[in-house]
Formats: structure tokens, C-alpha cells, sequence
């Protein structure tokens, strides 16, 4: 979203209000999410622990007495009409999001009766790994929850909007991002079990730690990236290891030591990413002890050792985001550092001492403007709760 200006409640209300000559009746907020670690593990059945955080996307919504719907992004100026029968994909790629929410919720025997004007629009940075896309969906899937009384639980909308990023976006994501966004919980994290679809919340309230996040500047496109490559080669992974063992349904189920017994089987681009995966959920569980014992300094040791499984194994890093991290890897007051969410450009997370945070900052977005011509947008975020009624 447009980051000249945070957007909030109040103003996607006034907005909606100019636009569509009325006030709305509903109003929701949903929030981005980071993910601390457990990197690309969700769409392998794994463990993964994110939080909802303080950048969200915000709805404004109204229902009308007939079967059209208008929708309009605020930051973006722009606006696409629409009817409860016609659900072709947009060419306008923002527009899908919510379409393909409309059109799975339809297709599930949902009683949307009637169309409804919706503005929203929001301060989650688009392409920075903070799960915009996510957020819309989730939020507008949990909107229409509310205004049509659906009765659906928030798992039931987390698949809803997964399958929207399916089917309308192109992006085979796993359900991390919309869980996150749905589930948050203020100072906490989330366990979420991937194959279960179960969680369990983590406290993550350390007072002397401040959560930053540069941005590298880099816009990713994961629909036409090597994001749903990456899915592929995994499964390819799996296809080889289940013959060895037919236990091993996921990358879940195996070891390093299995994807190593079996790399000869493999191409050199499958065993990476499987080995990186099975790498991964091992400094998940890692994490979490080291979370529950209060150790940072371990945390944050897992933090740089998942990035550099994401560069050099996962290749979904690039020269912006290695160059911050290893900027940040030796400084003192910064416990750990990673690249965030699908890769190919976006935001570092960083978990700093809160008495070293101003300089660090001021060290990091100087140094990147000297490498790369212009400062790294930075972001301090906080913990907070899920999907929520503004209003109405």
C-alpha cells in the first residue's frame, strides 16, 4: 500500500464516504504478520511461528439492496464494479484478491444475498513480506463473515483465503499468512502446526527488545516468480524420499539424514531445497526451547542460520537483502537477523536490543544508501491481535 500515509479506520470510513455517497456499516481492520522463523515450511505440512503485527489493511463496507458489488482501493485510487454472478478474474491484479474471496465463499454455498460497497485500504508495505495480499484476503473474508452473518470460524476463513491466492492470484502459498493475520494474538506467537491446522501461543513480550524491519526497496512478484517452483521441487523431494520410505508423506516426516541418504536419487536443485526444509523444521523446534527458556542469543543464532539456508539452499534471497543481514550480523545489540517471507527481495527482520535500536537504525539505512543509492525504509512493529470489528 502507499506509504506516504498510514491509513486507518477513520480514514478508509471518510473515503468510503466521499466515494460512495453514504456511510459504511461495517468497518474491519486485518492485519500483516512477520514470522520469526520457520521459513517456507507451512505448504510442507511443518511448524512455523508467526505473529499478527501493527500494519494492517483496513474495510469500510455497506450493503446495497441489489446484486452489485463495488469495490475501491483507496490508496490506489481505483475502483472495479462488479456482480454476484459475474466473478471473472481482473485484469487489475489488487482486484483479484477480493474476488477470489467472493467467488470460494460463493462456491461453498456461503448466502451472500446481496452486493455491498466496500473501500479499503491500508499501511502493510506491498512486496515487502509482510503479507499484504494475506491481509486483504483474510480481512475480507472475515468482513463478510460479519455482514451476511455466515457463521464461519476463523479456520474455515483461513482456507477460504488460502484458496483464494490459489485460484485468483496464482500464488500456491501455504496457510501461514492467513492464519497469522486471522489468529494474532497481542504478545504473542503462534505454533502453528501446518498439517493440523492447530497452534498453541507463545508469550513474546521482552521488554528490551524492539522487532525491526528493513525494507530492501525490492519489489517481489511471487506469481511470477520461483515461488511455486520451489513448491514443485519439493514435491519432487518428497516423490523420491517416499520411495525409500512410505511413511514420509511431507518433507515433515523426513530428516536431513533422509534427504542426504537419497541425494544421489535427487537433482541438485531438489536436494537443496529439501535439505533446506528438513534443515528448517529442526531450528523450528530449536527455537521454540529457546524461546520458552528466555534465550535470545540462541534464537537469534537460528534467526542467521536460516537465512543463510534460504540464500545459498533455498535461493530465494538476493544481494539487498544478504547485504543486510550480513551488515547486522556482528553488531552488538542485535540478537538475530533473517530475510522474511517468500523471498526475492522485501524485508529483513531483526530483533534488536531496544537501547541500541536509533543507532542501528541510523547505521543500517546509511550504509544501504551507500551501497544501493537510497535508504532501506525501516519499520518498527508490534504484536497484536488478529482480524477485528472496527466498528459495526
Amino acid at each position: 500500500m502507499n506509504q506516504n500515509f498510514t491509513m486507518n479506520a477513520s480514514l478508509i470510513a471518510k473515503s468510503f464516504q466521499e466515494k460512495f455517497n453514504s456511510t459504511p456499516t461495517l468497518q474491519v481492520k486485518a492485519p500483516g504478520r512477520i514470522n520469526l522463523i520457520g521459513e517456507h515450511t507451512d505448504y510442507n505440512d511443518g511448524f512455523v511461528l508467526p505473529a499478527a503485527i501493527d500494519k494492517a489493511i483496513y474495510f469500510s463496507l455497506r450493503p446495497r439492496e441489489d446484486d452489485q458489488i463495488r469495490l475501491y482501493a483507496v490508496d490506489l485510487n481505483d475502483e472495479i464494479n462488479l456482480n454476484l454472478q459475474n466473478r471473472k478474474k481482473s485484469k487489475k491484479a489488487w482486484a483479484n484478491f477480493l474476488i477470489g474471496v467472493i467467488n470460494e465463499l460463493l462456491e461453498r454455498g456461503a448466502q451472500i444475498t446481496h452486493g455491498f460497497d466496500l473501500a479499503f485500504g491500508g499501511d502493510v508495505p506491498l512486496g515487502a513480506g509482510m503479507s499484504s495480499s494475506a491481509a486483504i484476503e483474510s480481512g475480507m473474508g472475515f468482513a463478510l463473515n460479519q455482514m451476511f452473518q455466515l457463521g464461519l470460524s476463523r479456520l474455515q476463513l483461513a482456507k477460504i483465503a488460502q484458496l483464494a491466492e490459489h485460484n485468483f492470484a496464482g500464488v500456491k502459498c501455504g496457510i501461514m499468512d492467513m492464519y497469522a493475520s486471522l489468529f494474532g494474538k497481542s504478545e504473542h506467537l503462534i505454533k502453528l502446526d501446518c498439517r493440523y491446522l492447530s497452534h498453541e501461543y507463545l508469550p513474546f513480550s521482552f521488554d528490551e527488545v524492539s522487532v525491526v524491519l528493513f525494507n530492501t526497496g525490492v519489489k517481489h512478484n511471487l506469481a511470477d516468480s520461483a515461488y511455486n517452483k520451489r513448491r514443485e521441487e519439493c514435491e519432487r523431494g518428497v516423490e523420491i524420499l517416499k520411495q525409500r520410505n512410505p511413511d514420509i508423506l511431507s518433507l515433515r516426516d523426513a530428516t536431513s539424514d533422509d534427504v542426504n541418504a537419497a541425494k544421489s536419487e535427487m537433482t541438485e536443485d531438489v536436494y537443496k531445497r529439501c535439505f533446506f526444509v528438513t534443515s528448517e523444521t529442526r531450528r523450528m523446534m530449536e527455537a521454540t526451547d529457546a524461546l520458552n527458556n528466555q534465550n535470545l542469543i540462541r534464537f537469534g543464532e537460528l534467526m542467521y542460520e536460516t537465512h543463510d539456508g534460504l540464500s545459498q539452499d533455498y535461493e530465494v534471497s538476493c544481494t539487498e537483502l544478504d547485504f543486510l543481514v550480513n551488515l547486522v550480523r556482528d553488531k552488538t545489540g542485535v540478537f538475530g537477523a533473517r530475510m522474511m517471507g517468500g523471498g526475492f527481495g522485501g524485508c529483513t527482520i531483526n530483533l534488536i536490543d531496544k537501547s541500541k535500536a536509533r543507532e542501528i537504525i541510523c547505521d543500517v539505512t546509511k550504509a544501504y544508501k551507500d551501497q544501493f543509492g537510497f535508504e532501506a525504509e525501516h519499520f518498527e512493529v508490534c504484536i497484536t491481535d488478529g482480524c477485528t470489528v472496527v466498528s459495526g
